[in-house]
């Protein structure tokens, strides 16, 4: 099969063949012409598989015949969870569609705003974002959705374990209602589905290969060694086997920047990509790494799935990820469209049980193969030669009304009628105490208007009313008189006619 068979134009097929590509790979082979049909598609496939393109091309197409976008109006929306892979899908938007008269800009956080803002004021057929910069440029009223046409949810399954689910919530609620909604994922978890319950209607489902399984064209080894030793044996494995372009994957950002350090001082050009790294450091050393200005570059699991360079050859897990999926995407890096690629693993006896949780997750045993000079103090153990294999969580189950569900049910902890006879009990207790609270009020002011004073208020009121009556004045006043205390009396200014 060719691209001639999908449907796509002349225009276009050209700047495929300009890129090097004649032959679809199996998921653009099924997901070029669902789309084209204008159905919805969810997507499932291996990282490196060819799924921007299976997007980005029959995208194109649609659009490419459509009418001008108004001001600030949008055609088509991509939304992906890094800025490395928005970066990414907008540079493919525009390598195939170069013979196009069509806008597109990308758009994400941690650069100034007010440029992509006059981007957006001219209209676009195509916007990638990210999604907290999406909505900010929305509260700015800078886009619009009222003439949207598509809506693509890119790398879905990484968004929600990032934690992007309520601004995908967000998004989706500015969107019309009338669209076409697209959803690539390298795996359809629960949790996808679920998502996918509320965007998707009547959808294509895609799926070209097993889940969470690595590609074949990655060849995989285990390197054991001591923790303190990892960064000697990376350093001598590059100058050894003379390895130009090294892709090295830690667990911290910390510890990217300090393996970065030692490899520079061991006279190996390097550079770290992270969340803490400013988005100007961030695409400079990407494009120096992509150039072999940088021979190595160390990124942390922020990046694993906005790197996308042709013909990467090396991948080293300088830590093992916590998250068993993480792997997959990780060596994912090397191995794309077809090529070869190496994956190596720098594992110490505390990284073990990241190990079997990976090797059951890929349902493999990773190849081991010790390095002279470097051989660990501490074991590691023995991988296990079966593996259970890993049962699908199950759904979590709608919030439901327990005073609904307990009609007919007698009274219990767990049924409608307990909560509300507690209710009840409290309502009267409350009542009670107020009434309570109200008659004594009402007993402390009774007594205060008509019950007997107190020794001394009546010792106090007696003495006021005593010095008040006139035959008790004239003492006072005779008393000050003798003692010499009373003031004199203030002369009065001669009166002048």
């Amino acid at each position: 099969m060719s691209f001639d068979s999908l449907g796509l134009s002349a225009p276009i097929l050209e700047a495929v063949a300009k890129q090097g590509y004649d032959q679809p790979s199996p998921v653009q082979a099924q997901a070029i012409p669902a789309i084209l049909q204008g159905r919805d598609v969810m997507a499932a496939a291996q990282t490196g598989t060819g799924k921007t393109a299976g997007f980005t091309l029959p995208l194109l197409e649609m659009l490419a015949d459509g009418p001008r976008p108004k001001t600030n109006q949008v055609r088509a929306l991509i939304l992906t969870p890094t800025r490395e892979l928005a970066a990414q899908v907008s540079d493919s938007v525009i390598k195939y569609g170069a013979n196009l008269s069509l806008r597109s800009a990308v758009v994400f956080g941690g650069v100034k705003i007010n440029p992509q803002m006059m981007k957006l004021r001219k209209g676009l057929d195509v916007l990638v974002a990210t999604p907290g910069r999406l909505l900010d440029l929305y509260t700015k009223n800078a886009v619009k959705f009222d003439n949207l046409e598509v809506f693509l949810l890119d790398e879905a399954d990484r968004m929600l374990d990032m934690g992007f689910i309520n601004d995908i919530r967000k998004v989706i609620a500015l969107l019309p209602k009338r669209r076409q909604n697209l959803l690539f994922s390298a795996t359809f978890s629960n949790d996808i589905r679920q998502l996918a319950k509320g965007l998707i209607n009547d959808p294509i489902e895609i799926s070209v290969s097993p889940k969470n399984s690595a590609a074949t064209t990655v060849e995989q080894q285990v390197i054991p060694v001591d923790k303190a030793k990892k960064a000697a044996l990376l350093i001598e494995l590059i100058k050894e086997k003379n390895w130009y372009q090294v892709l090295v994957f830690c667990r911290t950002k910390h510890g990217a920047n300090k393996l970065a350090f030692q490899l520079n001082k061991a006279d190996i050009k390097a550079a770290p990509i992270h969340g803490n790294k400013s988005q100007g450091a961030r695409t400079r050393a990407l494009a120096e790494f992509k150039t072999g200005d940088i021979q190595v570059l160390v990124a942390t699991d922020i990046a694993a799935r906005g790197i996308d360079i042709d013909q990467l050859p090396q991948v080293v897990n300088f830590d093992l990820p916590h998250v068993a999926e993480d792997y997959v995407h990780r060596i994912g890096r090397t191995g794309r469209a077809g090529s070869t690629g190496q994956a190596l693993s720098l594992v110490c006896a505390a990284e073990q049980k990241e190990l079997f949780g990976i090797e059951r997750l890929i349902q493999q045993v990773i190849p081991r193969r010790g390095i002279s000079g470097f051989t660990p103090r501490e074991k590691l153990a023995d991988s296990p030669t079966t593996f259970k294999p890993i049962k699908p969580k199950k759904a979590k189950k709608p919030k439901t009304n327990i005073a609904a569900n307990s009609v007919g049910k007698k009274t219990s902890k767990t049924s409608g009628k307990f909560w509300e006879k507690q209710a009840e009990e409290r309502k009267q207790n409350r009542s009670a105490r107020s009434k309570s609270e109200h008659s004594k009020l009402d007993s402390s002011k009774s007594e205060h208007r008509d019950g007997p004073r107190s020794d001394k208020s009546s010792a106090k009121h007696a003495h006021t009313n005593s010095a008040r009556r006139p035959e008790n004045k004239a003492k006072a006043a005779g008393s000050n008189n003798k003692s010499g205390g009373s003031k004199r009396p203030r002369k009065r200014s001669a009166r002048t006619d």
